[in-house]
């Protein structure tokens, strides 16, 4: 069983923002796939169970604020039984570029709250990534800068860009993480 979770912040006020990308990464997937896209509450989440290449998938959308993710992550886990070597975390990251994305199997939070909390509650630092870049302004607060909205330039990109996310997703189920890593990773652009 998988469990891949998208990270934002609930509410129509962040709807939009640069910190929602996973959310809105993860809502595009299943528009995608096709998938029944009646969420389902529990624990202070939203989910959709779906079954992928024969093996269920949990797709998570935690409602707890960015920076509570990961006890809405934690008892999920623990309700579901899954291990933490079959969890896809997708995250905003500040560190690259807008249109640019990074596998990792596993490292620091960065400075990312809502990955921080996870690491917190699951006790490890090793679980799988999936980092969207939305670049980063020095001039403005970070918390500022992540609660803002995208600009209609930097949404379309990242709109484009999952043209190959989605394929990296799919690649997901199909291979081992070290080869996914090998295929996609690539340098900033």
């Amino acid at each position: 069983m998988k469990l891949i979770v998208g990270l934002g912040n609930p509410g129509k006020e962040y709807e939009k923002t640069r910190h929602n990308v996973g959310f809105n990464i993860l809502d595009k997937y299943i528009n995608y796939k096709n998938l029944d896209t009646k969420w389902k509450e529990k624990f202070n989440g939203l989910y959709i169970e779906s079954n992928i290449n024969g093996e269920k998938v949990i797709f998570l959308k935690p409602q707890s604020y960015m920076n509570l993710s990961g006890g809405v992550v934690r008892k999920f886990i623990d309700f579901f039984k899954i291990d933490t070597d079959d969890i896809l975390v997708i995250s905003d990251d500040l560190d690259l570029n807008v249109g640019n994305y990074k596998l990792k199997d596993t490292g620091t939070s960065g400075g990312h709250n809502g990955l921080k909390d996870i690491e917190s509650n699951i006790g490890t630092k090793d679980y799988k990534r999936l980092k969207i870049g939305i670049s980063n302004n020095k001039d403005v607060d970070t918390k500022d800068y992540v609660l803002g909205k995208l600009s209609k330039e930097d949404r379309k990109v990242i709109d484009d860009l999952f043209d190959e996310i989605k394929i990296v997703i799919d690649d997901y189920f199909d291979i081992d993480f070290p080869s996914l890593m090998n295929k996609y990773n690539r340098k900033n652009r």
